[in-house]
């Protein structure tokens, strides 16, 4: 191989163009702070991509990562090992509040496309159970649900799935917040809806609270199953456990991933009640889903979210902070829950600002032209939010310079 210097040579010269050319290369970090091979600091407002829950480098979780480790660090699901089961234990009782409907069970998988393949195994063999012509599955149009074959077919974006199709077929996209779309859609060939309390990559476009109770009592009346996907939403991001629990609604599964792990890579499709029964020995299995390392991480991680008392301080935090972002002037929107922030612009200038803010000190993200998404970690101090706001005019006068 052709030998090269700096960092972004040998990126290019080892990695696949899948994300293209990285913005930084980090080094470090500690708490909501990361820093580059040059030394320079950086307050991370991404989190990486929503998974960064109690920051970088936590030290309880470093010593469970290591401690497990040094103990026992991978055996398969031809055995399971006691962080497995712990954490099972403890998603059933945090996935609904007062605990999961009797009867509940957990898949643990590697990531949130992961659990979602496996929710969709679910579905259509739930719907398939029921009759061969229950095979219609719902999503809805902006759902982000991830990038494996399966996943990809109830991701809505075309970018994303032209390059791949056809895919699965009978799934079929209804526009957010329109109850009157979800009921004409609505028929007993419906195997199941998938579903973001939020949605993240389309901007942090909320799904409202009544939307998901009509997804809910219009599944339950044709036998089919309500998905709830919380990969970004789930473990805190919005100031609960789950983004679901403000509407009131329990649904047939929930998927999670991104925060359970603190960074390391972990997801879980959680049945509940009955859906837990749909797939039994050999319907599906996975290698390292269930990792002990990763298992003893996310134990760490949703035990410091207790012990800190982070639920109810990201409740608090955030409010007071939309409301500061919302009056700079440029913003026209600002909407999200918890530390799920999406910002529009008058203009489209998202791409600077997410440039200026790099030179500034921030990491940030753009989800669109217009739109700033911010999911940093829920350790996040409202004195470290509000020196974003406070900067934010001068990095959106400099995104305007360089249109």
């Amino acid at each position: 191989m052709k030998h090269t210097t700096t960092w972004n040579e040998r990126y290019a010269a080892s990695l696949m163009n899948t994300f293209g050319a990285p913005a930084l290369v980090l080094a470090e970090g500690e708490g909501a702070r990361v820093r580059d091979t040059e030394g320079r600091e950086y307050l991370d407002l991404l989190g990486g991509i929503a998974v960064n829950v109690i920051g970088h480098a936590h030290p309880l979780v470093a010593q469970a990562i290591a401690g497990q480790a040094q103990t026992l660090g991978h055996v398969s699901n031809f055995f399971a090992t006691p962080p497995q089961i712990g954490l099972a234990e403890k998603l059933l009782d945090i996935v609904e509040p007062g605990g999961a409907p009797e009867g509940s069970r957990v898949f643990l998988a590697n990531s949130g496309a992961e659990a979602n393949e496996a929710a969709l195994k679910i579905v259509k063999a739930h719907g398939l159970a029921i009759s061969p012509t229950k095979t219609r599955i719902l999503a809805l149009e902006h759902a982000f649900h991830g990038r494996t074959l399966g996943a990809l077919s109830l991701t809505w974006k075309e970018a994303y799935r032209a390059p791949f199709a056809p895919l699965i077929p009978g799934v079929e996209f209804i526009p957010v917040n329109d109850i009157a779309a979800l009921e004409a859609a609505m028929d007993e060939d419906v195997a199941g809806i998938f579903i973001e309390p939020i949605q993240g990559e389309a901007g942090v476009l909320p799904v409202e609270a009544a939307c998901l109770q009509a997804v809910r009592e219009l599944t339950a009346s044709h036998g089919a199953l309500m998905v709830i996907d919380e990969v970004q939403t789930g473990v805190g991001r919005t100031g609960e456990w789950m983004g679901h629990h403000a509407s009131g609604v329990v649904p047939d599964v929930v998927t999670l991933a991104k925060g359970l792990g603190g960074g390391m890579p972990i997801g879980a499709c959680i049945g509940l009640g009955g859906a837990a029964k749909v797939l039994g020995p050999g319907m599906h299995g996975t290698t390292f889903g269930g990792n002990p390392i990763c298992a003893a991480a996310a134990l760490a991680v949703l035990k410091v979210i207790e012990d800190e008392g982070l639920l109810a301080k990201v409740k608090r935090t955030s409010e007071q902070w939309r409301s500061e972002l919302a009056r700079v002037e440029g913003v026209r929107e600002v909407r999200g829950r918890g530390y799920l922030i999406g910002i529009d612009f008058d203009a489209r200038i998202a791409a600077g600002v997410v440039a200026a803010g790099r030179e500034a000190g921030f990491i940030l993200n753009a989800t669109g032209p217009s739109t700033l998404r911010l999911a940093p970690p829920l350790i996040l101090t409202a004195d470290d939010a509000r020196s974003f706001t406070r900067a934010l005019p001068s990095l959106i006068a400099a995104a305007q310079e360089t249109q």
